[in-house]
């Protein structure tokens, strides 16, 4: 082991790479039929052996390409063409993109010693030349098939960018490398590169840190249909806080029997993402602006809000009556089966607008769900009283299981605690919510359920629990006088 991989802590890797049985060669140009009846008759062994076969012949021919393409940079032939340069030439030659261009020429002149335009043909120590890199243990691997081009680029990329001080190490860096590329796939190569790197070049480190952090930007924009499209590039730091308080959010429903999480990976990632800024504005932490925590609002007339009644005030199908409110962050509107749902923990700004839509009169605000009425409904329901959620403690929201615009009570015998993804469930396909012996009970729609079976939700409480939750469903000041409240008296 060398001093290098000793200070890292590396071992190298022995022998790994793709096993190649032999396996007599395919007629490619036969009729598909011919063709698809061949593989189907493979076994399973059979068919792993011959794609990693194709995977190493596709690897070896790469290389071939790579010594074509340097000695056409050898010859210039790119000056007979008239193209700027090699890079240039082989785009339009093969039709790729620049960047895909460059690093194959690059690593071409890099894993070709005959290529080296220094004169030192046989240099096999991989030393850096001026800006120019040879990587011979990278060129021999690539032709046995061993390593990817991609791999390849991770190498020839952290050898390239070795200062001064430390070039008598790059063929030791190099070796390090392709030893390890044999069994890591190019994103965790890259990782050790830059952990090599970085432990040689630790101003180098830095640099690449302030260099990153420059170029740091986020966008968004709102598309035409409404949708808000957001589009980032966040440096190493700020990239793994958003991965680490994301990922829990973003997380796949525990799956029951009849109960199973649909969403694909992108949808759940802009659910964790909603409730990471649930979090955020149900905090007291954010900066004000006018004395206020920023919040979400939403404009909608009363009296269009009060007229979307549901054909079943525990739950159903809504009429058409009403209007769409407005999201004042985007000036987007919303349907007004969201407009309830938003409205069913939150807190209500009467406002009286005159003909021309100027305020008149403000009221005070209003909490739909007091705090005591929150904290017994946690003590009841958990995080979320849905059939087999387990979503941990985050933004829990009070749902009113009559809506309170319907005129049902802020109650703990009229409310629930949902998480969003199933407040949003709840509201979206109309679950049928009652309570049952102090306990919620769901009931799906036809379209999930034909048979409507009732499932039992909340969380099961010991009996010491109840005078609790009398107590907490109690206001403040309705309450019986404690010991404690008496000496503080």
């Amino acid at each position: 082991m060398t001093p290098l991989m000793a200070s890292l802590d590396v071992t190298p890797v022995a022998g790994a790479g793709v096993v190649v049985s032999a396996l007599p060669a395919w007629d490619v140009s036969a009729p598909g039929g011919v063709w698809s009846s061949a593989v189907r008759s493979l076994s399973d062994e059979e068919l792993t052996s011959r794609i990693g076969e194709v995977e190493q012949r596709i690897r070896q021919a790469r290389m071939q390409q790579l010594r074509l393409i340097a000695e056409a940079d050898r010859r210039r032939l790119h000056t007979v063409c008239g193209a700027r340069s090699t890079q240039v030439w082989l785009q339009n030659l093969l039709n790729i993109d620049g960047q895909d261009a460059t690093n194959r020429v690059r690593i071409a002149t890099a894993t070709t010693p005959s290529s080296n335009t220094s004169g030192d043909s046989e240099n096999t120590t991989g030393a850096v030349a001026g800006p120019e890199v040879s990587l011979p243990a990278t060129g021999e691997a690539l032709g046995a098939g061993v390593i990817g081009l991609e791999h390849a680029r991770v190498i020839s990329r952290c050898v390239s960018r070795l200062p001064a001080h430390v070039r008598h190490q790059a063929g030791e860096v190099e070796r390090l490398l392709v030893d390890n590329a044999r069994r890591q796939c190019p994103r965790d190569l890259a990782k050790l590169a830059d952990r090599v790197r970085y432990t040689l070049d630790a101003d180098g480190a830095v640099a690449d840190e302030r260099a990153q952090f420059e170029s740091r930007e986020l966008h968004y924009a709102t598309a035409r249909d409404g949708m808000l499209v957001i589009k980032a590039r966040l440096d190493r730091e700020t990239g793994a806080k958003f991965v680490t308080a994301l990922r829990p959010l973003a997380a796949p429903r525990p799956e029951t029997d009849d109960i199973k999480d649909l969403r694909t990976v992108g949808q759940r990632n802009a659910d964790g993402l909603s409730t990471l800024l649930d979090l955020v504005l149900d905090t007291d932490g954010t900066p004000r602006a006018g004395g206020q925590k920023p919040h979400l609002t939403v404009t909608i007339d009363y009296t269009q809000l009060k007229n979307q009644l549901p054909t079943n005030p525990t739950g159903g199908e809504f009429t058409a009556a009403g209007g769409a409110g407005m999201l004042e962050g985007t000036g987007q509107y919303v349907s007004p089966q969201t407009v309830r749902r938003i409205a069913c923990d939150c807190e209500v700004l009467p406002m009286v607008l005159g003909g021309d839509s100027l305020p008149l009169d403000v009221g005070a605000s209003q909490r739909t769900a007091p705090t005591h009425i929150r904290a017994a409904l946690l003590v009841r329901d958990g995080a979320c009283a849905f059939p087999g959620c387990d979503h941990p403690a985050g933004t829990p929201q009070a749902h009113h299981i009559v809506h309170w615009i319907d005129g049902g009570p802020t109650s703990l015998d009229n409310m629930v605690i949902l998480c969003a993804h199933h407040h949003r469930t709840t509201h979206n396909h109309h679950w049928h919510i009652e309570l049952q012996r102090g306990r919620p009970v769901f009931t799906p729609p036809a379209n999930l359920d034909p048979a409507r079976t009732p499932k039992p939700g909340g969380k099961a409480q010991p009996a010491t629990h109840h005078h609790a939750l009398h107590h907490l469903n109690t206001p403040p000041e309705s309450r019986p006088p404690t010991s404690r409240s008496l000496a503080s008296t």
